[in-house]
Order: structure tokens, then C-alpha cells, then sequence
């Protein structure tokens, strides 16, 4: 069976979730009040609708409830502004635990009903102390939220070794597998040191663009085989796989030559990749 869903986001989260619209007209951008298993939550459409099977769903589809007033948004922003103060204090008290993490951010939720400290760990941190703590300083309810290193840089910001902004600050689609057959397949470095980001894990944007290198390497002819060319028959040097375009050498008795052609004006035998 088929049904009509959007994809909302969530401040906490860089992931889209599937929501039933719920009859109402909701274009991206729109920040919507949704059910979800913790309660009520605000999130932000990202997703048109569209039609999927049921198949394809993890879970129960839950409703978007209604579209949040800017009234709502602008108090959630301030609700956050408001918690993030405590960060200091969340700090020391952590240290003077001697707790072994690393506090990134503190969030209220959109509601203020509730404050959100998140953290990142290697190992599971036994915060119970800390929250009764915690919930005394702030006088609210507290939850304490692991994250990883993706979603700590993604929280704080910053500028990738190409020197633009993070693809996850971004909201560059999902990125939580990037591999190094990705980095292979676009000719990168496979020195982890030269294709990681600041979260120390591979370059999201070996992900996002792998689709486009991918599709390439099912057209390209292998490095190494025979092709065809107007100026006679050649091996495979190089495939420059976003123009699409073949290094081809020729030898010719001592003389070695190397000549660059588009895809179109090669011939060669398609193997199955």
C-alpha cells in the first residue's frame, strides 16, 4: 500500500524522519508541531510530500500535529539561548565528577519543559549523580543525550580542509556511512588523515558525491584495458571521471605517447561491473 509522508528534521538530529502529513499543506521550510515517542516536538519540513510503500517503513507512521506560529519558533530559539547558558556550570560539575565526557551543548526543549545536555563519550559514563545535580542548578527536568562526533561538530560548526562550511552544518543529506571504497572509487588519497574531517571521521562529502562517481564508473572503460580510438588502439591510463574524459597511451616502438578523449569518442569491450 502506498502512502503520503514528509521529511522533518529535528535541531537535535541531522537525520530525516518520515511523518503522515495529516491533510495539511506543508512546504520546506514550515517548523511543525509532531507527535513522536518522547511526546510533542517541533521540527522543520525538509521533504515535500511524497509516496512511498508501507513496506518501506521502519516503524508506525506518526502525524504532523499542526504548523508551529513564528511566535513558537522564536521562543524556542530564545528557550535554547537561555539553556546554553549553563554550559559552564554543566562543565564543572562534570569535571569535579571526574566523569569521563565531553559536554558539547545544552538545549531546552521547544516547550522549555525540559533541558537537554549533550554529550559525547568513548565509553559508557555512569551520569546519575549528575543529573539529580543538574536537575537542582537548573530546576527542570534534565536528559542527559550521548552524540557522536558527526553530530558534535554538526552542533558547533566550523569549516571543512576545503575551507568551506561542514557539509553536516550544511544539512547535506544523511552521512552516517561514509567508506574508503567511496574514496577509491573517486581517486582520493586512502591516507585517512588527508580525506577525514574535523569530527576525525571520513569526509561527508565522499558520500555525497559518490552517487555522481559511481554512475561514471559504469560507463568508464577499466585502467589498463584496450580501447579504440581515432588514432588507432591504446591502453587506459586514466579516467577523469567527472568530465568523463580517457587518458589513452599509444606505443609506438620506443616513442610513448599520451593522448586525453571524451568518453563518446572512445570504442571499447563493456564489462560487467
Amino acid at each position: 500500500m502506498q502512502i503520503e509522508v514528509v521529511g522533518v528534521k529535528f535541531k537535535s538530529s541531522n537525520h530525516v524522519y518520515s511523518f503522515d502529513p495529516n491533510d495539511l499543506k506543508l512546504k520546506n521550510g514550515d517548523y511543525v508541531l509532531v507527535d513522536t515517542e518522547k511526546g510533542t516536538d517541533l521540527g522543520c519540513i525538509v521533504k515535500e510530500k511524497d509516496v512511498i510503500n508501507s513496506e518501506d517503513l521502519v516503524s508506525p507512521l506518526k502525524k504532523v500535529l499542526k504548523v508551529a506560529s513564528k511566535e513558537m519558533v522564536e521562543k524556542a530559539e530564545k528557550y535554547d539561548e537561555e539553556a546554553n547558558k549553563f554550559y559552564p556550570q554543566v562543565k564543572k560539575l562534570v569535571k569535579e565528577a571526574k566523569l569521563e565526557m565531553k559536554v558539547v551543548k545544552v538545549e531546552a526543549s521547544y516547550d522549555n519543559s525540559r533541558y537537554i545536555v549533550n554529550f559525547t563519550a568513548e565509553n559508557r559514563v555512569d551520569f546519575r549523580d549528575l543529573v539529580k545535580k543538574l536537575a537542582e542548578l537548573m530546576k527542570k527536568r534534565v536528559e542527559l543525550r550521548q552524540i557522536g562526533s558527526r553530530d558534535e561538530v554538526r552542533m558547533l560548526g566550523g569549516f571543512g580542509p576545503c575551507g568551506k562550511i561542514c557539509c553536516c552544518v550544511q544539512n547535506f543529506g544523511e552521512f552516517d556511512h561514509v567508506s574508503m571504497k567511496m574514496a577509491k572509487n573517486q581517486n582520493l588519497s586512502l591516507n585517512p588523515a588527508s580525506i577525514s574531517g574535523l569530527c576525525g571521521k571520513l569526509m561527508c562529502c565522499i558520500a555525497y558525491e559518490n552517487a555522481t562517481y559511481q554512475e561514471s564508473i559504469k560507463v568508464m572503460p577499466k585502467v589498463g584495458s584496450s580501447v579504440s580510438t581515432k588514432d588507432g588502439s591504446g591502453n587506459v591510463v586514466y579516467n577523469n571521471l567527472l568530465d568523463r574524459e580517457v587518458d589513452v597511451k599509444f606505443v609506438k616502438g620506443d616513442d610513448v605517447e599520451i593522448k586525453t578523449y571524451k568518453l563518446e569518442e572512445i570504442s571499447f569491450k563493456k564489462e560487467n561491473k
